[in-house]
């Protein structure tokens, strides 16, 4: 098998792998280049491969980085099969028409054509085919394709391609166990190859009472300051763990009542959809369902769907918590806010996800003391956290302990992809030291013979 690695590659997004077999050829996610403008003119470069030749796509989740490219490869002229688990369908449904104004109103503002259109959208919808956990699809009688719990966010697959008598598995994104309402990273156990994730390749995460602990001293502490606590979120996954969270510490009176506003149409629509896959929740979270806990919902929470609805929300006194996208800041109502409040001394930020290199989140957590936002410069004087342990992300810990999970006399070798090149250098150094597996750190297009 051949497999070139046309995204992710020494960097976090942009996911999106070339596998070609004697007989078939097909790809592994189709992900958006974000952060910094120049990642964002690349998604406006054409396939370095040919679209139509091929035969079907696999998606390990629903992020924008592993499937929002989909619709240009559409209209470039992919028409086969696009694979992925029924969670995430409904989610690449719900985001990718959410991205469709956003990205008009970008490429607007940049003069350039939009990445991708509502017409596009239109195609691409009826090539979505649901493809469930453990339920091997087979290309050819000696090719198949097989899903397994990631733990990442809801329906997020690793993925295990079977062909010329090799077993090569796809990590996709992986889980930062144990988390509320999911499973962790299932084994899959055998592999001659395993293509892993690398986003916290050299960190550790808080423990998870920590990241609680540090999630209710940010409440109190902006409560005392009479201040506003913001917490931008990612729309799928982060948002609908910190409401679970939220919902445990306020029924159990651990943190005194404060309006709590999710100010995120994409999230409230994201989070109706957790409710139809009750079944894909971990044995604890469906224990508390089954008690009649709404887990998304308590009696502070206020849902925020209209723009008239948003701006109602600084009318509010403080103290008062807002949740909204987008989790990078590069979009979004968070930027709303963070005009309104991020030059005040009493309020947080609160980061609980990656950050990615050139995003205006990312710029934020190194300390940048004026930042632009609509044009207008801002000084940032309200206190900066961040909480690791929140990340949907395996850290190196995690990274090895997923490893372990392999027969190693079978696991020839390790390719380390979506993280940044220092990230994965460090891990890599790990992996050898623990495993003794040669591993590799590809180039973006470069190729390995397996």
């Amino acid at each position: 098998m051949k497999i070139t690695f046309y995204g992710a590659a020494k960097e976090v997004t942009g996911s999106c792998y070339l596998v070609e077999t004697k007989t078939k050829r097909f790809l592994i996610d189709c992900g958006l280049v974000q952060g910094s403008k120049i990642a964002e003119e690349r998604n406006l470069e054409p396939f370095l491969f040919d679209p139509q030749s091929l035969d079907a796509v696999f998606i390990t989740h629903a992020h924008l980085d592993h499937c929002g490219r989909l619709p240009k490869l559409v209209a470039a002229g992919f028409c086969g099969k696009i694979y992925a688990t029924p969670p995430t369908l409904q989610f690449m449904e719900l985001i990718l028409d959410d991205s469709v104004d956003i990205l008009a109103e970008e490429a607007r503002r940049h003069g350039h054509d939009p990445i991708y259109t509502r017409q596009d959208l239109a195609k691409t919808l009826p090539l979505l085919q649901e493809l469930a956990y453990h339920q091997a699809l087979y290309l050819t009688d000696e090719v198949s394709v097989e899903f397994f719990d990631a733990g990442h966010i809801l329906g997020s697959a690793q993925i295990k391609v079977s062909a010329e008598g090799k077993k090569i598995v796809f990590s996709g994104d992986l889980g930062n166990p144990p988390v509320p309402i999911l499973k962790k990273p299932e084994n899959i156990g055998s592999a001659d190859l395993v293509i892993m994730e690398s986003t916290y390749g050299g960190r550790l995460h808080e423990d998870k009472q920590e990241r609680t602990l540090l999630l209710k001293s940010a409440i109190y502490e902006t409560i005392t300051m009479k201040g506003v606590l913001m917490i931008p979120a990612f729309a799928m996954e982060r948002t609908q763990e910190l409401l679970y969270e939220l919902n445990s510490l306020v029924e159990n009176k651990n943190i005194p009542s404060v309006p709590i506003f999710l100010d995120s149409p994409l999230a409230i629509s994201a989070t109706k959809i957790f409710k139809k896959f009750e079944t894909y929740y971990n044995q604890d979270a469906r224990k508390i369902i089954a008690k009649g806990d709404d887990v998304f919902n308590f009696p502070s929470l206020h849902f925020t769907l209209t723009k008239e609805e948003s701006k109602k929300i600084n009318l509010e006194s403080a103290p008062k918590v807002i949740i909204a996208g987008s989790g990078m800041a590069q979009g979004g109502r968070i930027l709303h806010h963070i005009e309104q409040y991020i030059s005040h001394f009493n309020n947080q930020y609160l980061i609980v996800g990656y950050q990615t290199q050139g995003s205006l989140g990312r710029r934020i957590l190194n300390g940048e003391k004026s930042i632009r936002v609509h044009g207008k410069p801002l000084a940032v004087k309200a206190k900066v956290r961040a909480i690791g342990g929140y990340s949907a992300h395996a850290d190196q810990n995690g990274l090895l302990q997923y490893i372990r999970g392999f027969d190693r006399q079978q696991l020839k070798q390790i390719v380390l992809v979506h993280g940044e090149e220092e990230q994965q250098k460090l891990l890599a150094t790990k992996l050898q030291e623990n495993f003794q597996i040669p591993v590799k750190i590809p180039d973006f297009g470069r190729s390995i013979i397996f």
